[in-house]
């Protein structure tokens, strides 16, 4: 319990230093796949901002979705049961992140046009940004999601039987 907590916390702890909400949520649990935190922040990196700022899915739950890969993802192309189960867990996940935020997309989640085209520049950390934007709840919710789920479901499913 402690120990998710301080997950979570991590999590938060990035984003507010500047990570982007990927970045945020993967390099919160590095160290349990054996990643260094700096290949843990590379292989997020591109998905913040709703995947290279392009508002699509949010950030924080791709980085959910990155660690579900790792802890359950298959490796044999063949696996046709691990590849479904691999995507039932991202579905879950997604499920539950929506119940949470109302939204998976990073633009429905900020409120944003859809019409209108995001620069790639992301925006200057400050006061005026953390006050109305949500993505540090959104960042500290996913994590919390993530933990749950990999605290309940330990062990990774198997997909050969």
């Amino acid at each position: 319990m402690e120990n998710k907590e301080k997950r979570i916390a991590k999590a938060v702890e990035l984003f507010k230093s500047g990570y982007n909400c990927s970045q945020s949520v993967v390099g919160a649990f590095a160290d349990e796949f054996g990643l260094t935190e700096e290949q843990a922040l590379k292989v997020s990196a591109s998905f913040g901002g709703g995947i290279g700022r392009m508002r699509e899915t949010c950030g924080a739950a791709c980085g959910m979705f990155l660690l579900a890969g790792l802890k359950y993802g298959t490796t044999d192309p063949k696996d046709a049961a691990g590849k479904g189960e691999n995507y039932r867990i991202v579905q879950e996940l997604a499920e539950r992140f929506k119940a949470e935020n109302g939204f998976l997309k990073c633009r429905d989640l900020l409120g944003l046009d859809k019409d209108k085209k995001e620069s790639p520049q992301p925006a200057e950390r400050t006061a005026a940004y953390y006050s109305k934007r949500p993505c540090v709840q959104i960042v500290e919710t996913a994590a919390k999601i993530w933990a749950e789920y990999s605290e309940n479901n330990s062990e990774k499913p198997s997909s050969n039987e």
